[in-house]
């Protein structure tokens, strides 16, 4: 074959590093638009307020930091850190990213997030965004129950649009294989790493048996239980979530061993044949994700710092600066 024809598969390698170029190149000049201490003239408590208002809700109800991190997540990934997460749906327009069937009912944090934005009003009107109050609210979680600490860049502005059609197509689902997450955490660009990294957010929270059920009872055509599933945890999940079809959708901790606790024994977990959804167990059995895995439960601590690091560049994806968007007064709704 001519050594300059241009094959299809070609083309479309060219096309997707293009893309992922493109992607980083964004992602690159927001980072640079943001800055910490944004609002150390504007509104100097901004982040004591916030920090304040998520160790209240937090010593009340542990699981909510697990809710306020996966929020931040969420509204990343779908239209940018913007706080589109945070609109609630209204008459004459598209349901809204917190209604869709992923986010509602189980996303949490949403009273914590309007508990702060309205105690900023009252102290700085119309200065800090819900965007960065959410972003503040992830890192004071990961404080609050890991000792995680970062500096969170700010200055995001608030986006007006929310479209609930639009989570599915840009969040990664739990079913989802490591490939297929290294390729949803590309198109934001995220790393391998970080997706692995940022998956140890699983060590707290709790998951809808809905979400799993499928390796307990219908596995595939020959198997009924996922085998890559200890046997002794499935054993266990079966008497908290009934076979399908169900009436009820109990909940379990999506890691058993420190629930609470923001830490590595996530890793531990997938060692042990313990990752209760399918996109996390993949993280082990996946030779392009395995030695990440391993790295991260052996050392706690690097773990740890890495996470930092992904949260912020994760804080980072198509945020709104600058006159663009706007700072609303409700986090529920556009000015």
């Amino acid at each position: 074959m001519d050594s300059t024809t241009t094959t299809p598969h070609m083309l479309q390698m060219i096309s997707s590093l293009v893309m992922i170029l493109s992607i980083i190149s964004s992602l690159t000049s927001s980072a640079r638009s943001l800055q910490v201490g944004f609002y150390s003239s504007t509104c100097p408590s901004a982040e004591s307020i916030v920090r304040s208002t998520v160790n209240k809700a937090v010593s009340v109800n542990p699981g909510i930091a697990a809710g306020l991190i996966r929020m931040h997540f969420h509204d990343c990934f779908v239209r940018g850190c913007d706080g589109s997460v945070l609109l609630a749906s209204t008459p004459g327009n598209p349901i809204a990213e917190r209604d869709n069937i992923i986010n509602n009912p189980s996303l949490r944090g949403f009273e914590v997030i309007e508990e702060a934005k309205t105690q900023l009003e009252a102290a700085c009107p119309q200065t800090v965004s819900c965007a960065d109050i959410l972003a503040f609210a992830a890192r004071d979680s990961a404080l609050k129950v890991g000792g995680i600490n970062y500096d969170v860049p700010s200055g995001r502005r608030d986006g007006r649009v929310s479209i609930g059609d639009e989570v599915p197509q840009n969040l990664p689902g739990p079913d989802l294989k490591a490939d297929e997450l290294i390729n949803k955490f590309a198109r934001k660009g995220l790393s391998a790493d970080e997706m692995v990294t940022l998956s140890g957010a699983h060590s707290i929270g709790v998951s809808h048996c809905s979400s799993f059920s499928k390796r307990l009872y219908t596995f595939n055509d020959t198997a009924t239980q996922d085998p890559s599933m200890d046997s002794s945890f499935a054993a266990s999940l079966k008497t908290k979530c009934p076979p399908p079809p169900s009436n009820t959708d109990p909940t379990v901790d999506l890691e058993a061993a420190t629930p609470i606790r923001l830490d590595n024994k996530y890793y531990d977990g997938l060692i042990n044949h313990r990752g209760l959804l399918t996109s996390d167990q993949t993280l082990l059995s996946s030779q392009s994700t395995q030695q990440m895995v391993l790295s991260n439960a052996n050392y706690g601590a690097n773990w740890a710092t890495k996470f930092a690091e992904a949260m912020v560049h994760m804080g980072s994806i198509e945020v709104v600066t600058g006159y663009d968007g706007e700072i609303r007064k409700h986090c529920s709704f556009v000015n």
